[in-house]
């Protein structure tokens, strides 16, 4: 089967663009492409994109909060159209680089803040490390849906130290950041290419097929649900950016039910607090939703409940989960399950909406003949997020991230729904994106 990348390499022309740049654009796309992968061995979503002059292929691990895109520049690093962001550049105070901010706000004509180069910290929220990094410019190269290459010339990224790249997966080099910021990859490919402020993401979840990252104004879906994106005043990744909004999406989540009746937990937990702890967030690095434990022996009790009659399972392997049980078939096991519903506010405040998370996503093969309820519980450690809604309950479902419009636009899980058409098996209308076709 032909890979997505193969597809969208059809044209080699690279343009070079910048948003200084005053001249009519040779090719202006609609919507860009970051293919992306789930790794087999450490379960991260992964993209590959090309950067420096000459281009090298550069793969990232994917953090949907994360605020910018950041690399590893001590191995290697080797560019001819490498340069450093100064302190009085603008591309710095978009950054809300704390390093350059005494020096520009007090004396913004100083030798400090006109040739002092802006820092930032890269942030592995996966080890739970981070760094103190220059901000640089270089190329980067994009896919469009139009099946072109386009690449962005002077395209922000903060250098990391090697430390920073502990516990990312094989031949990782940094993180692709899709949060809400103002130099996150969506938010800088808007300010350049003039998009809408959105960006759609289908997470596949076989490790064997590709998902995707679609910026801009690409593929519709018909019928989607909305729910708010709530912005969280205090930062979640610890003291790094305290003081600051953070760059995840929170969505409202009110109650959860599951096979239609609503799970006792005490609901205070689901607020977001003034310290920035507790709500309901979405991530890309948590590979299973994670619970506070409240919430999390609330529904493991019910669901224990619901398969009372199956044979429990006792894994090998050490995993993270509680509930194990054997089954003859994987697919009619994983069918079967009592759907959990998240019952989420409304963009206009008025009838409550359901994001339903189906057996296929509630559940996960560890064997070919075991399978695991995909909840882990997260503790009760303050100052963390009680709900995080992890990649297994996001695979397979459409999401688009409205973030002009802060509402979260979701399909259920009918991403990869097989439908009909010239590409194939595309599961969406309009601009057409060819998922899980034999373009993939």
């Amino acid at each position: 089967m032909a890979s997505l990348i193969h597809f969208f390499l059809i044209s080699s022309l690279i343009f070079f663009i910048s948003p200084s740049t005053s001249k009519p654009l040779p090719f202006h796309p609609k919507s860009l492409v970051l293919p992306i992968t789930k790794d087999k061995w450490s379960l991260q979503y992964t993209t590959q994109i090309s950067q420096r002059t000459p281009l090298v292929a550069v793969k990232l691990t994917v953090d949907l909060g994360g605020r910018f895109m950041w690399a590893d520049c001590e191995n290697g690093y080797f560019s001819s159209s490498f340069k450093p962001v100064r302190c009085s550049s603008p591309i710095c105070s978009l950054s809300n680089s704390a390093s350059c901010y005494s020096e520009c706000h007090a004396s913004p004509k100083s030798p400090e803040c006109l040739s002092g180069t802006c820092q930032h910290l890269p942030d592995n929220r996966i080890a739970f490390v981070s760094g103190v990094g220059d901000i640089r410019q270089d190329v980067v190269s994009f896919q469009s849906v139009n099946g072109q290459n386009v690449s962005v010339r002077d395209f922000p990224f903060v250098c990391s130290p090697a430390s920073v790249l502990e516990n990312l997966a094989d031949g990782v080099t940094g993180m692709a950041g899709l949060g809400r910021s103002n130099i996150s990859i969506p938010a800088y490919s808007s300010s350049v290419f003039g998009f809408s402020k959105k960006f759609a993401m289908c997470l596949s979840s076989s490790t064997k097929s590709n998902g995707v990252v679609v910026l801009g104004d690409g593929p519709t879906y018909p019928n989607l649900t909305y729910t708010p994106l709530i912005l969280n005043p205090e930062s979640t990744a610890a003291s790094l950016y305290a003081g600051e909004p953070s760059a995840d999406y929170f969505i409202d989540l009110k109650s959860i039910r599951l096979d239609g009746k609503e799970i006792k937990f005490n609901k205070t937990l689901l607020s977001i607090l003034p310290d920035g702890s507790g709500g309901t967030v979405l991530s890309t690095l948590h590979p299973y939703t994670s619970l506070h434990s409240a919430i999390y022996k609330a529904i493991f009790k019910a669901f224990a409940k619901k398969l009372s009659l199956y044979v429990k399972a006792e894994p090998r392997m050490p995993v993270p989960f509680e509930a194990c049980y054997i089954t003859l078939s994987l697919e009619n096991f994983a069918r079967d399950m009592p759907p959990i519903d998240l019952v989420l506010g409304s963009v206009d405040g008025k009838k409550d909406v359901i994001w339903r998370i189906s057996g296929e996503n509630s559940m996960v093969a560890i064997n070919s003949y075991t399978m695991c309820f995909a909840f882990v519980d997260g503790g009760t450690e303050l100052g963390r997020t009680h709900v995080i809604i992890g990649g297994r309950q996001l695979e397979d479902n459409f999401l688009q991230f409205d973030i002009a419009n802060s509402r979260l636009g979701f399909s259920g899980n009918q991403c990869f729904e097989n439908r009909t058409g010239p590409a194939g098996r595309t599961g969406l209308t309009g601009n057409r994106l060819p998922v899980r076709s034999g373009l993939w």
